[in-house]
């Protein structure tokens, strides 16, 4: 021990704190039992009890910066890593690169093996689905042919599903015609009868009637035969005409 001190006066030198920071304490009190603890009880601690000797490490750590920090911050020594604190990672960006890399893989095949899952479920679904409307329609089917049968039979009078069908088909008449009816003309052809009026009955409104037929007081003989004043009969239409008006045609032509 003598020798050991002696060695320790040689290379010891006498720092501030600030620059040793060494803090030497023991643990701090137990929030279960902190009054009971007490020096016989770090004694009493049981190394062999590993879960017993890492809490007497972590409130002893605690101690010390319970200790250490109001000390550091009255040194105006700050306690805190800067935002653009830049440190050298314990491993080289190749073996980081590694990892990422490995951990996108084990990403995408997740991600792949859920698209499976719900692909798997949704083909489940339309199997079951199409499965229901088979049924369904077989049933229909079988329901049809037995009301066939029974009405060849003689066992009923109607057959029940062609009644179906018509009221279904004049529904849907109905509902076409409703439709039609509620959509009316289109903005075209309304502002063509504001413009024209709406007209009348077009087909057979020129057909002779008995009334027609009977009524002679607009025949007039001479416009019937062509002969009122300034109506050319057929010889002063085929005339052919004088030499001074082809002249005149040939000059106004050139």
């Amino acid at each position: 021990q003598d020798g050991l001190k002696e060695c320790l006066s040689d290379f010891k030198q006498q720092l501030a704190w600030v620059e040793r920071l060494d803090v030497t304490l023991g643990p701090v009190a137990s929030t279960v039992d902190s009054g009971s603890t007490s020096a016989s009880d770090k004694d009493a601690v049981d190394p062999e009890n590993d879960f017993q000797r890492e809490m007497t490490f972590y409130r002893q750590a605690q101690a010390a910066v319970l200790d250490a920090l109001p000390r550091l911050h009255k040194l105006q020594v700050p306690t805190r890593r800067p935002d653009d604190y830049f440190a050298e990672m314990a491993k080289s960006d190749q073996q980081m690169q590694k990892i990422r890399q490995k951990l996108k893989s084990k990403q995408e095949a997740m991600q792949k093996s859920e698209k499976a899952k719900q692909l798997r479920a949704m083909r489940k679904y339309g199997k079951k689905v199409q499965t229901e409307i088979l049924q369904r329609r077989q049933k229909e089917k079988k329901n049809m042919l037995n009301a066939v049968k029974k009405y060849q039979k003689g066992l009923s009078d109607k057959l029940d599903f062609l009644d179906e069908e018509q009221t279904a088909s004049q529904g849907n008449k109905k509902g076409s015609a409703n439709q039609r009816v509620k959509k009316g003309p289109n903005a075209k052809r309304r502002y063509k009868n504001q413009k024209f009026g709406f007209g009348g009955k077009k087909k057979g409104s020129k057909w002779n009637t008995k009334d027609s037929f009977n009524d002679v007081s607009d025949f007039r003989s001479k416009v019937a035969h062509n002969k009122g004043p300034g109506k050319a009969g057929k010889k002063a239409l085929n005339k052919r005409p004088g030499k001074r008006a082809r002249q005149k045609m040939k000059s106004r032509a050139r």
